[in-house]
């Protein structure tokens, strides 16, 4: 088992937000966890990556990766950790990017971070073949550039390349199509799948859309009010759902010629 989370209870402050979340996951799965904004999703996450914001806190179960209880990291082990073994897409990766440097500067900046050992030289050389793994036209030339000089879904890319720069063995995704127009959506989407395949890596997409879900996703997991409603193998949730919200955010998703596709 790569990932195991048990009785996850989150707070922040007095003001429980989670509670009694449960995940497994196996190397090579792709699990997405969805529901409507506020309901947990994006919290989940970011306590597995050691990230919660402000007073945030796992105030009980435990979350085990490889083998390891990781809220019995230290601070220097989350940060040698983070990038390495688990990498984390943001909803807009522009957003993370540094708006006046430009992209060599700042990947070539993550990857001495993480491997200082390595020269300017190496560094750029292995930026050039993560952008072209992803699939952007001309690495030099994104390289050259600032990030308003690129495309959303560019920028996206970026932000897909340099998080698996160091083949980690866990992605997580929080909306990373959300700001996308739907085009770019697709593309992106099955850049994460393609990504899983390359590199066998387990995947955590967060998504507010079934229809996401259904296309890319091993097991699913149907999150409402801070609690886990609906989990399964994708079949089981999307073919025969047992709660009723997991049922309304399946009627959401568009039908096309009178007949609704889920997968």
């Amino acid at each position: 088992m790569l990932l195991k989370v048990t009785d996850l209870e989150i707070s922040y402050g007095s003001k429980v937000t989670v509670t009694d979340a449960n995940i497994e996951l196996e190397k090579g799965e792709i699990l997405s966890i969805v529901g409507e904004s506020g309901s947990g999703k994006t919290t989940v996450i970011r306590a597995i990556m050691g990230c919660l914001p402000g007073n945030g806190s796992v105030s009980g179960g435990d979350i085990i990766f490889t083998g390891k209880s990781l809220l019995a990291n230290t601070q220097e082990q989350w940060r040698q950790m983070c990038g390495t073994e688990v990498s984390m897409i943001f909803q807009d990766s522009g957003n993370m990017i540094n708006p006046i440097r430009r992209i060599g500067e700042q990947f070539i900046a993550y990857i001495l971070t993480h491997a200082p050992q390595t020269s300017r030289q190496d560094a750029y050389q292995l930026a050039i073949k993560m952008l072209d793994d992803v699939r952007l036209p001309n690495p030099d030339n994104v390289m050259r550039s600032y990030p308003f000089e690129l495309s959303g879904g560019m920028r996206q890319r970026v932000g897909i390349a340099m998080a698996m720069t160091f083949s980690p063995k866990l992605l997580l995704a929080d909306e990373p199509t959300s700001a996308l127009d739907v085009t770019t959506q697709a593309q992106i989407i099955r850049q994460i799948v393609d990504v899983r395949n390359e590199y066998n890596a387990a995947v955590i997409i967060v998504t507010h859309n079934l229809g996401v879900a259904s296309y890319m996703a091993n097991k699913i997991i149907v999150m409402q009010n801070g609690r886990i409603v609906e989990s399964g193998l994708r079949e089981e949730v999307i073919g025969n759902p047992q709660h009723e919200y997991t049922r309304e955010l399946l009627a959401a998703v568009p039908v096309v010629g009178g007949k609704r596709y889920y997968a």
